[in-house]
């Protein structure tokens, strides 16, 4: 796994060459088990790397096209899996966990509802108050500038629009850490004011 801005923060990615972009995975290490987020498989390196970190406790998915690997891992480290509740009634997979606006996942991990995307109540994540992680509205394909998912893929433009508005209104946040592309580690506020203005100018 590749080590991220914080000691206690890794990820690891595939390549999509339809989108020409990286699909991530974050793990969150912690001394009363460890967090991951939306994992894809991991590498038998990357297996060795994530148990000689710890326990892994929960599984976080951000949404329903991110259950990805969490199955597979979990059956290997005994994590409970998490997903959003507004899905409850159609996941592919069984959750110990459903989780809704405001829920603490464990102490410093918030969990944010977001609406409008390609499934209903997808999750973002606020840790620390200082970095967000997103799963699929908020994304970055391209290097320093944040994009929304593509409004062919929206539910309702104008709820992802409002989500959008309500993300940038967070003033602490330093960084941005995306389910899809380059990830933001400085002034992640003012990217997110950004894609804001680009939204609400479209």
């Amino acid at each position: 796994m590749k080590s991220l801005h914080r000691p206690d923060l890794f990820a690891w990615s595939i390549f999509d060459m339809e989108r020409n972009v990286d699909f991530n995975s974050i793990a969150w290490i912690r001394p009363d088990g460890n967090v991951l987020i939306d994992p894809l498989p991991l590498s038998d390196h990357d297996m060795q790397h994530l148990q000689s970190l710890g326990q892994t406790a929960w599984i976080v998915i951000t949404n329903s096209d991110h259950i990805r690997a969490s199955q597979a891992i979990a059956h290997q480290t005994g994590a409970q899996i998490a997903g959003p509740i507004a899905e409850k009634l159609t996941f592919d997979i069984a959750c110990e966990r459903w989780l809704t606006e405001g829920d603490e996942v464990v102490p410093g991990l918030t969990v944010m509802e977001l609406h409008g995307s390609k499934t209903p109540g997808e999750l973002a994540l606020l840790l620390d108050n200082t970095i967000l992680i997103t799963g699929d509205l908020v994304r970055a394909h391209q290097a320093n500038q944040l994009m929304l998912l593509p409004t062919a893929k929206l539910q309702d433009p104008q709820a992802a629009s409002q989500s959008v508005q309500r993300l940038a209104s967070l003033s602490d946040i330093e960084t941005v850490l995306v389910g899809d592309g380059w990830p933001i580690f400085c002034h992640g506020h003012q990217f997110l004011q950004a894609l804001s203005k680009a939204v609400e100018s479209v």
